[in-house]
């Protein structure tokens, strides 16, 4: 009982910042329930179920605040959703040793994306095929489909596999590659993320990896992190975390590569 509440209040912690930022938070909740005590693959599914959740609450809450673009999301995400229930479904037939170490680069790759420095900055508008030009409330951006699918689909994948959310990388993406100003990419990504984490839970419920004794209590921190993250979002800059979330980062996946060793 002790062991479930402290999971609770850190599954809340996290899902309070992850949220403010328009992250997942996998690359924290999959190492937290491991040092819990789960296997990788029961981890991977407890920790998309965390994420579905939180990352529903806080998009309802970006969505009445209008910083969700729907098109943008339904045009870019779908083919990360596939991919996330594919990593999902056929992660049985990675080891949990390997899923740590992919899980280890992933994280590693998202503290650096956490350290660079993005810039808000409009693209020039490219009418060849393959790049949209999107309007949204008083912003334009251009998003060039060539880049945005396939690297989100690739990150769906891994995603799935290992339960993370890839939010730490659409948002980059977003705003490099697509010129979509920060705080709608954060709002957008609110909404990706809970779409990926439904996919990939779905992948790996199907594969007997889900535990319903742990699903009640980290669904109610989930969702109390979800209001308050998203609340909090509309007030504070997420830029001024980017560098505890980059640090914490490192630590998570120093972790997952100690623990993997250790094990070995």
């Amino acid at each position: 009982m002790t062991n479930i509440i402290i999971i609770s209040l850190s599954v809340f912690a996290i899902g309070l910042v992850m949220t403010m930022s328009g992250r997942g938070g996998g690359n924290f909740y999959v190492p937290l329930l491991v040092i819990a005590g789960l296997r990788m693959h029961q981890a991977a599914a407890m920790g998309q179920f965390i994420l579905m959740i939180a990352a529903l609450t806080g998009m309802l809450v970006f969505n009445k605040k209008k910083m969700v673009d729907w098109k943008l999301a339904l045009v870019i995400d779908p083919p990360t959703d596939i991919m996330a229930f594919v990593g999902g479904y056929f992660s049985s037939y990675l080891s949990g040793s390997t899923l740590k170490v992919i899980l280890s680069v992933f994280l590693v790759l998202a503290g650096i994306s956490m350290l660079t420095k993005v810039k808000e900055r409009p693209l020039k508008t490219d009418k060849r095929f393959g790049y949209w030009h999107r309007k949204f409330g008083n912003e334009e951006y251009v998003v060039n489909l060539w880049y945005t699918i396939p690297i989100t689909a690739l990150a769906g994948l891994v995603a799935g596999a290992v339960g993370i959310s890839c939010g730490s990388f659409k948002i980059p993406l977003m705003v490099l590659l697509c010129g979509v100003p920060m705080h709608i990419a954060v709002g957008t990504s609110s909404a990706m993320v809970a779409a990926t984490a439904i996919m990939g839970f779905l992948g790996h419920t199907m594969r007997g990896h889900f535990q319903p004794e742990f699903a009640i209590p980290l669904a109610i921190a989930a969702i109390l992190a979800g209001i308050f993250g998203g609340k909090l979002a509309i007030k504070i800059n997420p830029k001024y975390l980017k560098l505890l979330f980059a640090v914490t980062t490192f630590a998570a996946a120093g972790f997952m590569i100690i623990n993997t060793l250790s094990t070995n």
